[in-house]
């Protein structure tokens, strides 16, 4: 017989660039899911993360930040994030203490939706209870319906809490995945994110947002997975920088991405990245669709 108390639901996460949706995704999901680094604009595309239980399923969306679009792949990425409120079922705003700036128009949206929002605020470790409040006060004078969590992703203080909140605005409906799934995007995706964390952890300023990873070729051998990997440039000064001085950066790169590689999959993997120039990928239409850019695509 069906269970009919069983509740299942899709919970997006957005918010400014840099609060740590990412730390809270992977938290809730319990899977390194989502790109974690200190620099801004890590998120590109919506990842989803599904957590099941014997009564419900939570498909949590990773989204990217909120900004002001400066080219054609950021104003696709601010895509994701609108599109996404009129999926969701209980929208997470997650806010850093201290944090103040929003963007009116997403604001003005979510006051007129009637799903649960939560505002989570995060890095409440890093506060001072006044600093806590004075973040608070100010969330709920922008957003009035919204229950308010505070918690601190990186010491998981409250997620337990925030996650019994989230669970109660569920809708009661039968499961949307299958209950052994944990996300919706395949390995190579996961794979080609990987690559992209190192990039953004091992090269500075611009260089790793003109960066886009393309999994060429995945083939499984019985001891081994052959990975292809095409990195494409918007410069040919892009591509020395990547290359470094007689190939040490880029094979710094693939040694750092082959051993995190292995340990996403358990298995032993060849890994050879290349370097391309696509010459102003990221305001190309074409090539926004080619790498994924549009939902569905």
């Amino acid at each position: 017989m069906e269970n009919t108390t069983h509740r299942a639901g899709f919970v997006n996460l957005i918010g400014n660039p840099n609060v740590g949706k990412s730390t809270l995704m992977n938290r809730l999901v319990g899977e390194s899911l989502s790109i974690i680094t200190a620099k801004a604009q890590t998120t590109r595309h919506r990842i989803k993360g599904i957590v099941n239980g014997d009564d419900f399923q939570i498909v949590y969306s990773d989204l990217p930040g909120i900004l002001t679009p400066a080219y054609k792949m950021q104003e696709m990425m601010m895509r994701f994030v609108t599109e996404s409120l009129k999926d969701a079922d209980v929208i997470l705003y997650l806010v850093e203490c201290g944090e103040s700036h929003y963007n009116q128009e997403i604001i003005d949206k979510l006051n007129l939706m009637e799903l649960p929002i939560i505002l989570v605020i995060n890095k409440i470790d890093k506060a001072t209870p006044e600093q806590i409040e004075a973040t608070k006060l100010h969330w709920q004078q922008l957003l009035p319906k919204a229950d308010v969590v505070e918690i601190s992703a990186r010491d998981d203080k409250n997620i337990p809490e925030l996650v019994e909140k989230i669970k109660n605005n569920l809708p009661i409906s039968p499961a949307y995945f299958p209950k052994d799934e944990l996300t919706d995007r395949p390995t190579r995706f996961f794979v080609s994110e990987i690559i992209r964390e190192k990039l953004l952890l091992l090269y500075k300023k611009e260089i790793p947002y003109s960066v886009e990873v393309v999994i060429e070729s995945f083939k499984e051998e019985e001891d081994l997975i052959r990975i292809g990997a095409m990195l494409y440039v918007e410069r040919e000064t892009q591509k020395a920088i990547i290359i470094g001085s007689k190939g040490t950066a880029i094979k710094r790169l693939g040694m750092e991405a082959r051993t995190a590689i292995e340990e996403f999959l358990g298995k032993h993997v060849y890994l050879d990245i290349s370097v391309k120039v696509l010459k102003d990928w990221r305001n190309s239409d074409l090539l926004m669709k080619r790498f994924g850019y549009y939902e569905g695509d």
